[in-house]
């Protein structure tokens, strides 16, 4: 045979298995082995330095010396490895005699069995690839396995039903700023796993469609001006789930601890002891800008910036502008409904009438437009745009940076 035949996965955990020989071949079938817990000894009469590694921390037993007949009697699997034909063509010919499993490092071609190349994923998942006899071609494709496993791209999410001592976790996941690109690698991994998503009307809504067809998805868009769940809504939810046994995201859009509430579910769910993690976004407040071609900070022109959300009202944007240098950016969210409002705060607090200002709709979308004024005559502007959220207002000379360095993502006009 030049391939296998015939896949099989093998439990090999308490299980005798012998490894002929003490290179890095050796060595890495024994990591292997061992990380299977199978009960491995070492037939060689030296050893590289991982596998005398595994000798001293008492993972793997030793012989020390040359093969000899009668050592592979009692094993369930073989592995040898030794560089040296007739020793291999010894211990081959003597596990098939016993009728045990052998694997063979030097000449696949004449192997009765195969070690493939191996992806491991979240949850017991083992994808195992042979190459037809080519070892680059399996690595090559586990490779793109394990990508595809890491970033969640796969679906792997259990479809048996899972017994539980105690309740689920629920995952703070920040979407980012709208781009499904801008998700992480660990926000995604995480719905490809999960029972419940409980989404926002700012999270990157691309994702849902690649969900599977039982995962229960939960829309608590909140839009201006009305709210299909309120916050303590939101937070029995996800602990409610939870405590059914149910992995639960909670998938938010930007980062869910910069004005996210992300902070008040924490806290629900430390109340009710549901285990809680915190993924990380981007946040809009610095992304949008950037999609814009504006950086909220730029050497020679702004050294810092402040965030400050025009939710309640325009108290604290004039405090943050009476708190702040005029070289300080500053970076308005839910900022559009009081614009003409928060302009006027801005210019009473003394930042000049003519300090420019931009206004970023719906940033890192193919919506994405973005209106350039100044404290003077955004509002006017805005109005006659028809501007609306979700939107980022910017006040500060790196608005001016656009013109030399363009938008980074389309925009419509």
């Amino acid at each position: 045979m030049t391939s296998p035949s015939y896949a099989l996965v093998l439990d090999l955990a308490g299980k005798r298995v012998v490894v002929v020989g003490g290179g890095p071949v050796a060595a890495r079938r024994a990591t292997s082995l061992v990380t299977s817990d199978a009960q491995v000894e070492i037939v060689a009469p030296w050893l590289c330095e991982e596998l005398a590694s595994l000798v001293a921390d008492r993972r793997v037993v030793w012989h020390a010396r040359d093969y000899r007949i009668g050592d592979v009697d009692g094993a369930w699997l073989v592995h040898t490895a030794t560089g040296d034909r007739a020793t291999d063509d010894a211990v081959a010919s003597a596990a098939e005699s016993a009728r045990i499993w052998c694997v063979r490092a030097d000449d696949a071609t004449v192997s009765a069995a195969w070690t493939p190349a191996v992806a491991r994923g979240a949850d017991g998942v083992l994808v195992a690839v042979s190459g037809g006899g080519d070892p680059r071609r399996s690595r090559a494709i586990r490779d793109a396995v394990a990508a595809a496993l890491d970033t969640g791209e796969l679906p792997v999410r259990a479809t048996r039903s899972r017994v539980r001592s105690g309740p689920g976790t629920v995952h703070l996941v920040g979407g980012g700023p709208g781009d499904v690109g801008l998700l992480t690698v660990r926000g995604r991994r995480l719905l490809a796993h999960t029972d419940v998503v409980v989404v926002d009307r700012l999270a990157p809504r691309g994702v849902l469609e690649q969900l599977s067809s039982d995962v229960e998805v939960i829309d608590c868009g909140k839009t201006p001006g009305h709210h299909q769940l309120t916050q303590d809504q939101i937070n029995e939810v996800i602990v409610e789930r939870a405590l059914r046994g149910l992995d639960v995201v909670r998938l938010k859009g930007g980062d869910p601890f910069v004005l996210g509430r992300g902070g008040e579910e924490a806290l629900a769910c430390h109340a009710a002891g549901v285990p809680v993690e915190v993924v990380p976004g981007v946040t809009s407040a610095v992304s949008v800008p950037a999609a814009a071609g504006i950086p909220v900070t730029h050497r020679g022109v702004a050294s810092s910036f402040a965030l400050v959300s025009a939710h309640d009202g325009v108290d604290p944007i004039a405090h943050a502008a009476r708190e702040h240098a005029p070289t300080t950016t500053l970076v308005l969210l839910m900022g559009v409904r009081l614009l003409r409002d928060s302009a006027a705060a801005l210019v009473a607090s003394g930042r000049r009438p003519e300090t420019p200002v931009a206004i970023i709709e719906r940033g890192w979308t193919p919506g994405q437009r973005t209106t350039v004024g100044t404290l003077a005559d955004i509002a006017d502007l805005a109005d006659g745009r028809g501007v609306e959220s979700p939107a980022v207002v910017v006040v500060g000379d790196v608005v001016a940076l656009r013109e030399r360095l363009g938008a980074f993502s389309p925009e419509v006009r």
